[in-house]
């Protein structure tokens, strides 16, 4: 498997190629509850061709999505709004607005998929299922089928993304709830890590078996810190992932590290795995800037010390911090011919190193394997210059979803925006200035 990293000539040829798309977002509230609300002055940033739109707000803090046959967007909440935990939002009158949007599940949570006639979804410990109908509607939205109880939930990192395959298994997420698997108040690593045998992995469960309990499942691959982002590749047949990367290397380390190197390590990496891999963490951590597999301090590294060698190498890294939350191949027509088959990836926050964030990046993949480097597809989400920022952030993306029309729908959890990109070769975008119903 190779290795791929970022280069900066890339990054600024990819900034030089987009154009900007004013968008008014109405009355939005800011990253800190003691600020006031402000209206949003964020523009996102697309490739020439391609414009953004925003079709949905005020939906509060909107994770993973999904899309059925006949248009609709379901949307998963992290947190209830008005009792409800998913929403369906549909254009009854398509002018491009969903105007129509309707709760059902009464349990907040991330994870949401369609495949094979349902809709699955997760909340913070199970994972349900709808029966969708020949338009591709829930059912029955008040009675879903209970398929997994019981998973692990901590103080940190709850949510349990999915993805399912074609042979009728589900993927969750467990994440850890120790950054380092450290001994509480020491730089000392517990060793072996206790965590892995119930959390940092992707455990393997039946998507079509009702009542399944965290013991049925089977831990499918380890050593993954927080994976959010994950999709199966339809191409190489396999599951891809993003994981979250630890941090707070300088605290027990100084010796070894400086808050910058700190703030700057280690990578978020994108895994392509198979049933038993192993990620190393925490054993090991991946390096962007050598290259490498370095060991842990907690398990006697020193920033340079190479290990893991019985551990999965990424299939691509990116710089630290980023919070790559959603990860998308793309299957569409509608985009250009570079964009076909390659991923997505939602970042949610935002990194030292490039002092860039809250943006969607794309890496191509040419025959289900990454094939070049990766780049900035839409960006500045945040509505503010992260260097010298004037004010909140206003937006942070988080799940991403295509249409039945082939756009690329992107999620916010900050302040409930959905936001649709499009691509047209011929004329120029303009502002995006439509609301949904509220």
């Amino acid at each position: 498997m190779h290795t791929f990293s970022f280069r900066t000539s890339c990054l600024f040829s990819a900034l030089l190629a987009m154009n900007s798309i004013g968008a008014s977002y109405g009355e939005t509230p800011p990253l800190r509850s003691s600020d006031k609300p402000q209206k949003s002055t964020a523009e996102v940033k697309v490739p020439a061709g391609f414009t953004a739109t925003v079709v949905a707000e005020d939906l509060g803090p909107a994770r993973h999505m999904a899309v059925s046959k006949n248009g609709d967007l379901y949307v998963k909440l992290a947190k209830l709004k008005d009792g409800k935990g998913i929403y369906r939002l549909r254009d009854t009158d398509k002018d491009g607005i969903f105007d129509e949007r309707v709760g059902f599940g009464d349990y907040p949570g991330t994870g949401i998929y369609i495949r094979n006639g349902y809709l699955y979804t997760s909340s913070n410990s199970s994972v349900f299922r709808y029966k969708l109908d020949d338009k591709g509607e829930v059912t029955n939205p008040d009675q879903p089928e209970l398929l997994v109880s019981g998973l692990r939930v901590k103080t940190r990192d709850q949510s349990k993304s999915i993805a399912i395959d074609n042979q009728n298994n589900i993927y969750v997420n467990i994440a850890s709830d120790n950054d380092a698997c450290r001994e509480a108040g020491t730089g000392k690593g517990l060793m072996p890590c206790p965590l892995l045998d119930s959390a940092a992995g992707i455990w393997q469960f039946k998507a079509n078996v009702p009542d399944q309990k965290f013991a049925d499942g089977v831990r499918f691959a380890t050593g993954l810190k927080n994976v959010v982002g994950l999709d199966w590749n339809p191409r190489s047949n396999t599951l891809f992932v993003m994981q979250h990367g630890r941090g707070q290397f300088h605290d027990f380390y100084p010796q070894y590290y400086t808050p910058k190197q700190s703030a700057e390590l280690p990578a978020e990496t994108m895994y392509e795995l198979h049933k038993g891999d192993d990620a190393g963490w925490p054993y090991v951590y991946y390096d962007h800037i050598q290259k490498k597999k370095i060991i842990a301090p907690e398990y006697g590294g020193d920033g340079k010390k190479t290990g893991g060698a019985k551990t999965i190498n990424p299939a691509a890294a990116f710089p630290a911090h980023l919070g790559p939350n959603g990860l998308l191949f793309y299957t569409g027509t509608a985009f250009p011919e570079k964009y076909r088959n390659g991923a997505f990836i939602a970042f949610h926050g935002q990194s030292a190193e490039l002092k860039k964030g809250y943006m969607v990046a794309f890496v191509p993949f040419k025959n289900g394997k990454p094939a070049g480097n990766w780049e900035i597809f839409a960006d500045n989400f945040a509505g503010t210059d992260l260097e010298k920022p004037t004010g909140p952030v206003q937006h942070r993306p988080c799940g991403l979803a295509q249409g039945t029309d082939g756009a690329l729908y992107v999620s916010d959890d900050l302040n409930g925006t959905i936001f649709k990109i499009s691509y047209k070769p011929q004329g120029r975008s303009g502002k995006a200035t439509a609301a949904a119903n509220k």
